[in-house]
């Protein structure tokens, strides 16, 4: 009994970890059969993410089957370093001790991000930063508080000024907030993507799978019937 409460006190933080926070998280409906959303992502992430965040896990040569993209073009528009190839993982560019000195803590790899968080945190966090002159980078999140790293998409959004009812408010970006909301939603779903590359493979062999059980119990069924049939 005694190591049972141990064991219930221990668990205590993972579990008020586990609840996330009390923002309100809004909903990416993230759509990955839509694979030019995934090609716009991955164009986003690399060219304003990958530069101290990698997706470790991923493969050049796999992302471009997966998202249709030719090795040619992957070559050419999406891998940075000439010498990588192919079949390399998507590491980022930043060294891990000087990203350490940089940013007070190694940038984490985005691999597994969205099955560790959720696609709803990442849409809305990416929507959160708000100018806080307070911070490091002039920036805050609201739902990361105290957040280490610049507003990367900047440029896109604008300075993100937070209001006395909570909600933000962008000006000086080059799009508007409708498109914002798109980039977003198109980083979101790569980070979807790279989460569970197989799940629409997975889903769709399902399918296959739960039909052939079906054929398979009215087989079975019917094969049941006949061998009692003699015995009623």
């Amino acid at each position: 009994m005694k190591k049972l409460l141990i064991a219930l006190v221990a668990l205590v933080p993972t579990l008020a970890f586990a609840s996330g926070s009390s923002v309100h998280l809004e909903s990416a409906n993230i759509d990955l059969n839509d694979t030019e959303s995934l090609q716009r992502g991955l164009d986003l992430f690399q060219n304003n993410c990958s530069g101290c965040h990698s997706t470790q896990y991923q493969r050049y040569s796999r992302v471009a089957d997966d998202l249709g993209i030719s090795l040619d073009d992957m070559r050419e528009k999406f891998m940075f370093d000439k010498d990588a190839k192919p079949g390399d993982l998507m590491e980022n560019a930043i060294p891990e001790d000087s990203a350490a000195q940089w940013f007070g803590a190694t940038p984490p790899d985005l691999t597994l991000v969205a099955r560790v968080r959720g696609e709803d945190w990442i849409y809305t966090y990416l929507k959160g930063f708000y100018k806080d002159e307070n911070r490091p980078f002039g920036v805050n999140n609201i739902v990361f508080p105290s957040v280490g790293m610049p507003h990367v998409l900047e440029h896109l959004q604008g300075i993100p000024v937070k209001q006395d009812d909570g909600t933000l408010v962008a000006t000086g970006g080059s799009l508007n907030a409708e498109e914002y909301d798109q980039v977003v939603r198109d980083i979101t779903g790569f980070l979807v993507y790279s989460g569970d590359p197989v799940k629409l493979e997975r889903e769709r062999l399902g399918w296959w799978v739960m039909g052939f059980l079906f054929i398979f119990f009215v087989l079975a069924y019917l094969l049941k019937k006949e061998y009692w049939r003699d015995v009623h």
